[in-house]
Protein backbone atom coordinates (compact mmCIF):
# COMPACT_ATOMS: atom_id res chain seq x y z
CA UNK A 1 0.00 0.00 0.00
CA UNK A 2 1.24 3.46 -0.92
CA UNK A 3 0.16 6.63 0.19
CA UNK A 4 1.14 10.19 -0.83
CA UNK A 5 -0.32 13.58 1.05
CA UNK A 6 -0.50 16.65 -1.68
CA UNK A 7 -0.65 19.66 0.59
CA UNK A 8 -2.06 23.24 -0.71
CA UNK A 9 -0.98 26.31 1.11
CA UNK A 10 -2.91 29.33 2.56
CA UNK A 11 -6.21 27.03 2.51
CA UNK A 12 -4.00 24.57 4.52
CA UNK A 13 -5.60 21.59 2.42
CA UNK A 14 -4.38 18.21 2.27
CA UNK A 15 -5.60 15.62 -0.15
CA UNK A 16 -4.35 12.02 -0.56
CA UNK A 17 -3.10 8.85 -3.33
CA UNK A 18 -3.56 6.03 -1.90
CA UNK A 19 -2.34 2.94 -4.02
CA UNK A 20 -1.71 -0.75 -4.32
CA UNK A 21 -0.50 -2.31 -7.44
CA UNK A 22 -1.49 -0.95 -9.84
CA UNK A 23 -4.93 1.09 -8.84
CA UNK A 24 -4.99 4.06 -6.95
CA UNK A 25 -7.61 6.23 -5.67
CA UNK A 26 -7.64 10.43 -4.38
CA UNK A 27 -9.39 11.34 -1.85
CA UNK A 28 -10.45 14.91 -1.39
CA UNK A 29 -9.19 16.28 -4.22
CA UNK A 30 -8.31 19.94 -4.97
CA UNK A 31 -9.71 21.99 -7.72
CA UNK A 32 -6.62 21.48 -10.51
CA UNK A 33 -6.46 18.10 -10.58
CA UNK A 34 -3.49 17.45 -13.02
CA UNK A 35 -1.31 17.21 -10.12
CA UNK A 36 -2.80 14.01 -9.71
CA UNK A 37 -2.80 12.73 -12.81
CA UNK A 38 0.85 13.41 -13.44
CA UNK A 39 1.73 11.70 -10.06
CA UNK A 40 0.19 8.55 -11.02
CA UNK A 41 1.86 8.59 -14.18
CA UNK A 42 4.96 9.23 -13.09
CA UNK A 43 4.28 6.04 -9.98
CA UNK A 44 2.59 3.59 -12.96
CA UNK A 45 -0.59 3.99 -10.94
CA UNK A 46 -3.93 4.45 -13.03
CA UNK A 47 -6.29 6.47 -10.93
CA UNK A 48 -9.72 4.54 -10.38
CA UNK A 49 -11.71 5.83 -7.47
CA UNK A 50 -12.01 9.43 -6.03
CA UNK A 51 -13.08 9.22 -2.54
CA UNK A 52 -14.98 12.07 -0.87
CA UNK A 53 -15.94 12.04 2.90
CA UNK A 54 -17.95 15.01 2.59
CA UNK A 55 -19.34 18.63 0.80
CA UNK A 56 -16.26 20.48 1.19
CA UNK A 57 -17.00 24.10 2.86
CA UNK A 58 -13.60 25.81 2.62
CA UNK A 59 -12.49 24.67 -1.18
CA UNK A 60 -14.48 23.43 -4.33
CA UNK A 61 -13.42 19.71 -5.05
CA UNK A 62 -11.88 18.44 -7.80
CA UNK A 63 -14.07 15.01 -7.80
CA UNK A 64 -16.00 16.03 -11.58
CA UNK A 65 -12.88 17.58 -13.30
CA UNK A 66 -10.81 13.88 -12.27
CA UNK A 67 -13.57 12.11 -13.11
CA UNK A 68 -13.92 13.58 -16.29
CA UNK A 69 -10.01 13.66 -17.12
CA UNK A 70 -9.27 9.68 -15.92
CA UNK A 71 -13.25 7.96 -15.74
CA UNK A 72 -12.68 7.36 -12.35
CA UNK A 73 -16.06 6.41 -10.42
CA UNK A 74 -16.53 9.07 -7.50
CA UNK A 75 -17.51 7.91 -3.94
CA UNK A 76 -19.45 10.43 -1.66
CA UNK A 77 -21.56 10.36 1.02
CA UNK A 78 -25.39 8.80 0.44
CA UNK A 79 -26.84 11.37 3.03
CA UNK A 80 -25.43 13.88 0.72
CA UNK A 81 -27.91 14.01 -1.66
CA UNK A 82 -25.03 14.95 -4.46
CA UNK A 83 -26.61 15.82 -8.15
CA UNK A 84 -24.04 13.94 -9.83
CA UNK A 85 -23.16 10.53 -10.60
CA UNK A 86 -21.23 8.80 -7.84
CA UNK A 87 -21.56 5.24 -5.75
CA UNK A 88 -23.33 6.27 -2.65
CA UNK A 89 -21.60 5.46 0.59
CA UNK A 90 -23.20 4.26 4.15
CA UNK A 91 -22.13 2.55 7.47
CA UNK A 92 -20.82 -0.63 7.08
CA UNK A 93 -20.15 -0.39 3.33
CA UNK A 94 -17.06 -1.76 2.10
CA UNK A 95 -14.84 -1.56 -1.14
CA UNK A 96 -11.55 -3.15 -2.03
CA UNK A 97 -9.20 -1.28 -4.33
CA UNK A 98 -6.76 -4.49 -5.32
CA UNK A 99 -5.65 -5.66 -1.49
CA UNK A 100 -6.62 -2.34 0.10
CA UNK A 101 -9.95 -2.93 2.35
CA UNK A 102 -11.78 0.02 2.61
CA UNK A 103 -14.59 0.28 5.39
CA UNK A 104 -17.30 3.65 5.47
CA UNK A 105 -18.15 4.65 8.97
CA UNK A 106 -20.69 7.94 9.28
CA UNK A 107 -19.41 10.48 10.93
CA UNK A 108 -21.44 13.47 10.98
CA UNK A 109 -20.74 16.80 13.21
CA UNK A 110 -18.70 19.47 10.67
CA UNK A 111 -21.25 18.72 8.29
CA UNK A 112 -24.44 16.38 8.66
CA UNK A 113 -23.26 14.09 5.80
CA UNK A 114 -19.85 13.08 6.83
CA UNK A 115 -18.08 9.77 6.37
CA UNK A 116 -14.28 8.37 6.98
CA UNK A 117 -12.52 5.47 5.38
CA UNK A 118 -11.09 3.28 7.78
CA UNK A 119 -8.27 1.73 5.59
CA UNK A 120 -6.53 -2.04 6.11
CA UNK A 121 -3.90 -3.68 3.79
CA UNK A 122 -5.11 -6.87 3.78
CA UNK A 123 -2.10 -8.39 2.34
CA UNK A 124 0.08 -7.58 6.24
CA UNK A 125 -2.73 -7.76 8.68
CA UNK A 126 -6.53 -8.11 8.72
CA UNK A 127 -6.20 -4.45 11.17
CA UNK A 128 -6.55 -1.29 9.87
CA UNK A 129 -3.75 0.90 9.87
CA UNK A 130 -4.98 4.41 8.53
CA UNK A 131 -7.88 6.25 8.48
CA UNK A 132 -9.13 9.30 6.61
CA UNK A 133 -10.96 11.30 8.42
CA UNK A 134 -11.79 14.67 6.46
CA UNK A 135 -12.84 16.99 9.17
CA UNK A 136 -13.94 15.35 11.61
CA UNK A 137 -11.01 14.52 13.53
CA UNK A 138 -7.69 16.64 12.96
CA UNK A 139 -4.48 16.74 14.93
CA UNK A 140 -4.96 18.96 17.46
CA UNK A 141 -8.61 19.59 16.81
CA UNK A 142 -11.83 18.49 15.96
CA UNK A 143 -14.08 19.81 13.03
CA UNK A 144 -16.11 22.59 14.00
CA UNK A 145 -19.76 21.93 14.15
CA UNK A 146 -20.80 25.26 13.57
CA UNK A 147 -21.21 26.06 9.85
CA UNK A 148 -24.85 25.31 10.11
CA UNK A 149 -25.64 27.92 12.91
CA UNK A 150 -29.05 26.83 13.26
CA UNK A 151 -27.90 23.26 13.81
CA UNK A 152 -24.73 24.18 15.76
CA UNK A 153 -26.05 21.87 18.93
CA UNK A 154 -27.11 19.05 16.55
CA UNK A 155 -24.09 18.61 14.85
CA UNK A 156 -21.65 19.07 17.69
CA UNK A 157 -23.51 15.97 19.91
CA UNK A 158 -23.48 14.18 16.57
CA UNK A 159 -19.51 15.13 15.80
CA UNK A 160 -19.11 13.47 19.79
CA UNK A 161 -20.74 10.35 18.91
CA UNK A 162 -18.65 10.30 16.02
CA UNK A 163 -15.52 10.82 17.72
CA UNK A 164 -16.51 7.97 19.77
CA UNK A 165 -16.27 5.50 16.70
CA UNK A 166 -13.07 6.79 16.33
CA UNK A 167 -11.55 5.57 19.72
CA UNK A 168 -12.46 2.64 18.74
CA UNK A 169 -9.76 2.25 16.44
CA UNK A 170 -5.88 0.81 17.21
CA UNK A 171 -3.69 3.55 18.73
CA UNK A 172 -1.25 2.58 16.03
CA UNK A 173 -3.90 3.77 13.25
CA UNK A 174 -2.87 6.57 11.52
CA UNK A 175 -5.00 9.64 11.37
CA UNK A 176 -4.56 11.93 7.89
CA UNK A 177 -7.28 14.72 7.97
CA UNK A 178 -8.67 17.31 5.10
CA UNK A 179 -6.82 20.21 7.12
CA UNK A 180 -3.83 21.65 8.89
CA UNK A 181 -3.16 24.88 10.70
CA UNK A 182 -4.66 27.77 9.33
CA UNK A 183 -7.58 26.44 8.03
CA UNK A 184 -10.62 27.81 9.39
CA UNK A 185 -12.44 24.48 9.42
CA UNK A 186 -11.30 23.95 12.94
CA UNK A 187 -10.10 26.13 15.94
CA UNK A 188 -6.92 24.96 16.90
CA UNK A 189 -5.10 22.58 14.94
CA UNK A 190 -1.40 21.37 15.29
CA UNK A 191 1.30 21.92 13.07
CA UNK A 192 1.72 18.48 12.29
CA UNK A 193 0.05 16.76 8.67
CA UNK A 194 -0.56 13.49 10.01
CA UNK A 195 -0.56 11.82 13.66
CA UNK A 196 -2.23 8.46 14.95
CA UNK A 197 -5.12 7.74 17.02
CA UNK A 198 -3.57 6.92 20.05
CA UNK A 199 -1.27 10.30 19.87
CA UNK A 200 -4.27 12.28 19.54
CA UNK A 201 -6.10 10.70 22.53
CA UNK A 202 -2.98 12.31 24.69
CA UNK A 203 -2.83 15.12 23.28
CA UNK A 204 -5.90 16.41 21.67
CA UNK A 205 -8.83 18.76 23.80
CA UNK A 206 -12.05 18.03 22.14
CA UNK A 207 -11.14 14.11 21.18
CA UNK A 208 -9.88 13.70 25.14
CA UNK A 209 -13.30 15.09 26.70
CA UNK A 210 -15.51 12.79 27.82
CA UNK A 211 -18.68 14.90 28.78
CA UNK A 212 -20.74 15.45 26.31
CA UNK A 213 -22.25 18.89 27.49
CA UNK A 214 -19.03 20.20 28.20
CA UNK A 215 -18.53 19.06 24.74
CA UNK A 216 -21.16 20.57 23.09
CA UNK A 217 -20.58 23.97 24.71
CA UNK A 218 -16.79 24.45 24.03
CA UNK A 219 -17.28 23.48 19.93
CA UNK A 220 -20.26 26.23 19.87
CA UNK A 221 -18.93 28.93 21.79
CA UNK A 222 -16.31 31.43 20.81
CA UNK A 223 -15.78 30.28 17.51
CA UNK A 224 -13.57 31.93 15.01
CA UNK A 225 -15.92 33.43 11.94
CA UNK A 226 -16.80 31.47 8.90
CA UNK A 227 -16.15 32.86 5.92
CA UNK A 228 -19.15 33.28 3.35
CA UNK A 229 -17.76 31.11 0.91
CA UNK A 230 -18.12 27.99 3.23
CA UNK A 231 -21.72 28.15 2.65
CA UNK A 232 -21.68 28.64 -1.25
CA UNK A 233 -18.94 26.00 -1.77
CA UNK A 234 -20.34 22.86 0.13
CA UNK A 235 -23.98 23.83 -1.99
CA UNK A 236 -21.33 23.50 -5.63
CA UNK A 237 -19.75 20.23 -4.79
CA UNK A 238 -22.90 18.91 -3.83
CA UNK A 239 -24.33 20.63 -7.34
CA UNK A 240 -21.04 19.12 -8.73
CA UNK A 241 -18.88 22.05 -9.94
CA UNK A 242 -18.74 23.25 -13.32
CA UNK A 243 -15.42 21.81 -15.57
CA UNK A 244 -12.19 24.16 -15.53
CA UNK A 245 -12.00 23.84 -19.05
CA UNK A 246 -15.29 25.36 -19.75
CA UNK A 247 -14.41 28.51 -17.22
CA UNK A 248 -13.85 31.69 -18.75
CA UNK A 249 -10.21 32.46 -20.16
CA UNK A 250 -8.15 35.38 -18.23
CA UNK A 251 -7.43 38.25 -21.25
CA UNK A 252 -4.94 40.62 -20.75
CA UNK A 253 -6.16 44.11 -21.08
CA UNK A 254 -5.36 47.49 -21.54
CA UNK A 255 -5.83 50.33 -19.47
CA UNK A 256 -8.49 51.41 -21.84
CA UNK A 257 -10.30 48.44 -22.09
CA UNK A 258 -9.70 47.76 -18.63
CA UNK A 259 -11.37 51.15 -17.65
CA UNK A 260 -14.66 50.47 -20.15
CA UNK A 261 -14.91 47.18 -18.59
CA UNK A 262 -14.80 48.58 -14.63
CA UNK A 263 -17.77 51.47 -15.97
CA UNK A 264 -20.09 48.06 -15.76
CA UNK A 265 -22.03 47.43 -12.39
CA UNK A 266 -21.36 43.71 -12.63
CA UNK A 267 -17.59 43.87 -12.64
CA UNK A 268 -15.15 44.39 -9.65
CA UNK A 269 -11.41 44.76 -9.89
CA UNK A 270 -9.44 42.55 -6.96
CA UNK A 271 -5.76 44.01 -6.52
CA UNK A 272 -3.59 41.20 -5.31
CA UNK A 273 -0.85 43.39 -4.94
CA UNK A 274 1.19 43.73 -1.26
CA UNK A 275 -0.36 46.15 0.87
CA UNK A 276 2.14 49.08 0.72
CA UNK A 277 2.03 48.58 -3.39
CA UNK A 278 -1.80 49.24 -3.32
CA UNK A 279 -1.45 52.29 -0.76
CA UNK A 280 0.60 53.90 -3.16
CA UNK A 281 -2.06 53.77 -6.24
CA UNK A 282 -4.97 51.59 -5.91
CA UNK A 283 -8.01 51.98 -8.19
CA UNK A 284 -10.39 53.39 -7.78
CA UNK A 285 -13.06 51.02 -5.59
CA UNK A 286 -11.20 48.06 -5.91
CA UNK A 287 -10.20 45.30 -2.91
CA UNK A 288 -6.75 44.62 -2.29
CA UNK A 289 -6.27 41.36 -1.04
CA UNK A 290 -2.66 40.48 -0.60
CA UNK A 291 -1.34 37.80 -2.90
CA UNK A 292 1.08 37.56 0.08
CA UNK A 293 -1.36 36.67 3.18
CA UNK A 294 -4.20 34.60 2.83
CA UNK A 295 -5.65 35.36 -0.46
CA UNK A 296 -8.41 32.85 -1.35
CA UNK A 297 -9.78 32.61 1.89
CA UNK A 298 -9.72 36.52 2.21
CA UNK A 299 -11.47 37.10 -1.20
CA UNK A 300 -14.05 34.13 -0.99
CA UNK A 301 -15.32 35.44 2.05
CA UNK A 302 -15.36 39.14 0.72
CA UNK A 303 -15.39 39.10 -3.48
CA UNK A 304 -19.22 38.88 -4.06
CA UNK A 305 -19.62 35.79 -6.02
CA UNK A 306 -22.29 36.68 -9.02
CA UNK A 307 -19.50 39.91 -10.03
CA UNK A 308 -16.70 39.64 -13.16
CA UNK A 309 -13.15 39.98 -11.38
CA UNK A 310 -10.73 42.31 -13.39
CA UNK A 311 -7.33 41.68 -11.61
CA UNK A 312 -4.52 43.92 -10.82
CA UNK A 313 -1.13 42.02 -10.25
CA UNK A 314 2.59 42.50 -10.02
CA UNK A 315 3.01 40.56 -13.37
CA UNK A 316 1.12 38.04 -15.72
CA UNK A 317 2.06 35.12 -13.67
CA UNK A 318 0.87 36.22 -10.71
CA UNK A 319 -2.66 37.24 -12.26
CA UNK A 320 -2.90 33.35 -13.69
CA UNK A 321 -1.85 32.13 -10.61
CA UNK A 322 -4.57 34.34 -8.63
CA UNK A 323 -7.11 32.60 -10.92
CA UNK A 324 -6.16 29.47 -9.68
CA UNK A 325 -6.62 30.03 -6.01
CA UNK A 326 -10.18 31.89 -6.93
CA UNK A 327 -10.98 29.19 -8.42
CA UNK A 328 -10.42 26.48 -5.42
CA UNK A 329 -12.78 28.85 -3.32
CA UNK A 330 -15.23 28.93 -6.07
CA UNK A 331 -15.15 32.51 -7.59
CA UNK A 332 -14.82 31.33 -11.45
CA UNK A 333 -15.65 34.49 -12.72
CA UNK A 334 -11.78 35.90 -13.57
CA UNK A 335 -12.43 37.83 -17.03
CA UNK A 336 -9.14 39.94 -17.05
CA UNK A 337 -6.09 41.46 -16.09
CA UNK A 338 -4.20 44.93 -16.35
CA UNK A 339 -1.23 44.82 -18.78
CA UNK A 340 1.27 46.43 -18.05
CA UNK A 341 0.23 46.99 -14.37
CA UNK A 342 -0.59 50.48 -12.82
CA UNK A 343 2.00 52.60 -14.50
CA UNK A 344 0.11 52.12 -17.72
CA UNK A 345 -3.25 52.90 -15.53
CA UNK A 346 -1.06 56.07 -14.72
CA UNK A 347 0.45 56.92 -18.16
CA UNK A 348 -3.43 56.45 -19.84
CA UNK A 349 -4.47 59.30 -16.89
CA UNK A 350 -6.52 57.31 -15.05
CA UNK A 351 -7.46 58.21 -11.67
CA UNK A 352 -6.43 56.54 -8.55
CA UNK A 353 -6.64 56.82 -4.60
CA UNK A 354 -3.76 56.23 -2.40
CA UNK A 355 -3.22 56.34 1.14
CA UNK A 356 -0.56 56.95 4.08
CA UNK A 357 1.64 54.00 5.01
CA UNK A 358 3.27 54.32 8.22
CA UNK A 359 5.92 52.21 10.41
CA UNK A 360 5.46 51.10 13.71
CA UNK A 361 8.08 53.59 15.41
CA UNK A 362 6.18 56.10 13.65
CA UNK A 363 2.36 55.02 14.87
CA UNK A 364 4.02 54.71 18.18
CA UNK A 365 5.63 57.80 18.18
CA UNK A 366 2.08 59.41 17.37
CA UNK A 367 0.31 57.11 19.69
CA UNK A 368 2.46 58.31 23.05
CA UNK A 369 1.53 62.09 21.96
CA UNK A 370 -2.17 61.69 21.33
CA UNK A 371 -3.64 58.66 22.89
CA UNK A 372 -7.31 59.56 21.98
CA UNK A 373 -5.84 58.97 17.91
CA UNK A 374 -8.91 56.76 16.19
CA UNK A 375 -7.55 53.24 15.92
CA UNK A 376 -8.94 50.30 14.24
CA UNK A 377 -7.82 46.78 14.87
CA UNK A 378 -9.28 44.46 11.80
CA UNK A 379 -8.20 41.54 13.41
CA UNK A 380 -10.58 38.68 14.04
CA UNK A 381 -12.09 38.90 17.85
CA UNK A 382 -10.29 36.21 19.46
CA UNK A 383 -7.11 37.68 18.32
CA UNK A 384 -7.99 41.10 19.63
CA UNK A 385 -9.09 39.81 23.10
CA UNK A 386 -5.82 37.90 23.59
CA UNK A 387 -3.72 41.40 23.06
CA UNK A 388 -4.57 44.69 21.72
CA UNK A 389 -3.39 48.61 22.16
CA UNK A 390 -5.78 50.20 24.66
CA UNK A 391 -8.41 52.22 23.64
CA UNK A 392 -8.83 50.41 19.61
CA UNK A 393 -11.93 49.65 18.19
CA UNK A 394 -12.19 45.87 17.01
CA UNK A 395 -13.99 45.47 13.40
CA UNK A 396 -12.73 42.27 11.75
CA UNK A 397 -11.65 43.69 8.19
CA UNK A 398 -14.57 41.48 6.58
CA UNK A 399 -17.16 42.57 8.59
CA UNK A 400 -15.96 46.34 7.27
CA UNK A 401 -18.37 45.51 4.52
CA UNK A 402 -21.64 46.40 6.56
CA UNK A 403 -19.95 47.61 10.25
CA UNK A 404 -18.64 50.57 8.59
CA UNK A 405 -21.68 52.82 9.54
CA UNK A 406 -20.00 52.86 13.26
CA UNK A 407 -17.12 54.80 12.53
CA UNK A 408 -17.07 58.37 11.29
CA UNK A 409 -16.15 59.57 7.86
CA UNK A 410 -15.06 63.07 8.86
CA UNK A 411 -12.30 61.23 11.45
CA UNK A 412 -8.78 59.82 10.76
CA UNK A 413 -8.44 55.95 11.08
CA UNK A 414 -4.84 54.50 11.81
CA UNK A 415 -5.73 50.88 10.86
CA UNK A 416 -3.57 47.66 12.17
CA UNK A 417 -4.00 43.95 11.71
CA UNK A 418 -1.23 41.69 12.48
CA UNK A 419 1.13 42.41 9.69
CA UNK A 420 -0.40 44.59 6.83
CA UNK A 421 -2.22 42.32 4.54
CA UNK A 422 -5.41 42.69 6.47
CA UNK A 423 -5.30 46.26 7.07
CA UNK A 424 -4.96 46.74 3.43
CA UNK A 425 -8.07 45.44 2.61
CA UNK A 426 -9.49 46.79 5.42
CA UNK A 427 -8.26 49.80 3.91
CA UNK A 428 -9.48 48.93 0.17
CA UNK A 429 -13.15 48.60 1.82
CA UNK A 430 -13.37 51.68 3.59
CA UNK A 431 -11.95 53.34 0.54
CA UNK A 432 -15.11 52.04 -1.78
CA UNK A 433 -17.52 53.55 1.26
CA UNK A 434 -15.93 57.18 0.84
CA UNK A 435 -13.32 57.38 3.97
CA UNK A 436 -10.32 59.18 2.89
CA UNK A 437 -8.52 59.98 5.85
CA UNK A 438 -7.12 56.42 6.31
CA UNK A 439 -3.72 54.87 7.32
CA UNK A 440 -2.37 51.51 7.09
CA UNK A 441 0.27 50.70 9.93
CA UNK A 442 3.04 48.41 8.31
CA UNK A 443 4.03 45.84 10.18
CA UNK A 444 0.94 45.60 12.32
CA UNK A 445 1.05 44.30 15.70
CA UNK A 446 4.03 42.01 14.95
CA UNK A 447 5.64 45.14 14.03
CA UNK A 448 4.54 47.08 17.09
CA UNK A 449 5.52 44.02 19.14
CA UNK A 450 9.12 43.53 18.08
CA UNK A 451 9.32 47.47 18.95
CA UNK A 452 8.26 47.19 22.46
CA UNK A 453 10.83 44.25 24.08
Amino acid sequence: MYIEQIYVKKIAHSSYMIAGNEKCAIVDPRRDVDIYIEKAKDMGFKITHILETHLHADFISGHMDLAEKTGAKIYAPKSGNCKFGHVSLKENDTFNIENIKFEVIETPGHTPEHINYIVTDTSLSDKPSVVFTGDTLFVGDAGRPDLFPDRAEELASKLFESLKKLKKLPDYCEVLPAHGAGSLCGRAMGAKRRSTIGFEKLTNEPFKMKDKDEFIKSLTTDMPPAPDHFSRCSALNAEGPELVKNLSVLEPLTPEKFKKALEKDDHIVLDVRSYDSFGAQPIENSYNIDFGGNMPTFAGWIIPPEKNILIVADDEDKARETVIWLRRVGLDNSIGYLGGELPEWAKAGYRANHHNIISSPEFVEKYDSDKNLNLLDVRASGEYEENHIEGSINIPAPELRTRYEELDKNKHYYIICSTGHRSGTACSILHQKGFKNITNIGGGMTGYGNLKK
